[in-house]
């Protein structure tokens, strides 16, 4: 069983050349924190180093996102912009290549140092990219099945908002909490969701919100999602406005939100788990109402077909309303082993 947290992502904003120093460094800091050994750290400084200064260069709102590895273990840098896209992005991954007169060691340095690497662009989307570092024993970690993004409203250091994702046996079950109001009353009760629900991870989703809900009665109370994937359907219970929808190539369905209530405080007895089909290809999305919900609404084809950890950079970046706390967790279930 694997238990990982999301603790609050760390957001850099590129909007001059020495926020990508900045980025630099939190990255490095990040990863000895993270446990990651060796010349891990360094190498995530690279990583954050060349993916920034590709943003400064290149890109308009240019955003970093640094955190650890949603599934346990490394680290993740995420790159997000606004356009205008890379039309040669096979070019542009070859070490060598640069249209700025450079050495052309970014986006080739980053695939090459990097455990795991992805990135997609489009002329009216922009660029996303992410890298994630691993030690050697925590590679399956690194996968690309689960991505998530989750920031504090501006002007709060810390975030009400909160998740995690633990794998058992053939499944996978994540939670999304939203504590409520901002700031540090907020954080606690997300953090007591989380402590609550590590107890019993394994357990029925009905017995899981229950015994978060116990939890939460010291607290100021908290919206909860529950979503636990098996091979190809998806089952989900929550209370509060926590929302799920699966996201296919072609479009969006089973769209669902939680009872009304507040886990801690008031809720509706009796916990009622609504499924969801899974085709081969879906993504299951869970996020807090700090992310516009009409993002699900006509969503273009690029992002439908983005894997998990660039849709939540991609609905963190675009549809995040400042002023909230914000959350996406996107997953697919979990690969069987060989």
């Amino acid at each position: 069983m694997t238990d990982p947290s999301v603790p609050p992502t760390l957001a850099v904003r590129i909007d001059h050349y020495s926020a990508v120093h900045v980025a630099a460094r939190t990255a490095g800091r990040l990863a000895e924190r993270s446990g990651l050994p060796g010349a891990l750290p360094d190498q995530a400084a690279v990583i954050a180093s060349e993916l920034g200064s590709n943003l400064a260069k290149h890109a308009t709102d240019g955003v970093l996102y640094l955190q650890q590895l949603p599934t346990g273990g490394g680290l993740e840098v995420l790159a997000a912009d606004r356009g205008p896209g890379m039309p040669e992005l096979e070019r542009c991954l070859a070490d060598g290549f640069s249209t700025t007169g450079t050495l052309g060691a970014g986006l080739g340095a980053v695939r090459r140092i990097a455990s795991h690497f992805s990135i997609r662009s489009g002329s009216a989307e922009g660029t996303l990219a992410c890298a994630r570092l691993c030690a050697p024993d925590q590679l399956p970690a690194c996968d690309g099945g689960v991505g998530a993004v989750c920031l504090p409203a501006d002007g709060e250091q810390e975030s009400g908002d909160a998740c995690t994702v633990i794998d058992t046996g053939d499944f996978r079950t994540a939670m999304v909490v939203d504590g409520l109001g901002h700031g540090a009353p907020a954080a606690e009760a997300a953090q007591t969701a989380l402590r609550a629900f590590r107890r019993v991870p394994d357990a029925p989703l009905p017995d899981i919100l229950t015994t978060v809900h116990r939890a939460l009665r010291r607290t100021r109370g908290a919206a909860v999602g529950l979503l636990r994937l098996h091979e190809e359907r998806g089952e989900y219970c929550g209370v509060g406005n926590i929302r799920v929808l699966a996201l296919g190539p072609e479009g969006v369905h089973h769209r669902l939100t939680g009872r009304p209530g507040i886990a801690g405080l008031q809720m509706p007895t009796g916990g009622r788990v609504s499924d969801i089909p899974l085709g081969p290809a879906t993504i299951a999305v869970l996020y807090t109402d700090g992310i516009n919900h009409r993002w699900s609404q006509t969503p273009p084809l690029f992002t439908l077909r983005l894997p998990p950890p660039l849709l939540a950079a991609s609905l963190a970046h675009g549809h995040r309303i400042p002023r909230d706390d914000a959350t996406v967790l996107a997953a697919t279930p979990r690969q069987r082993m060989p």
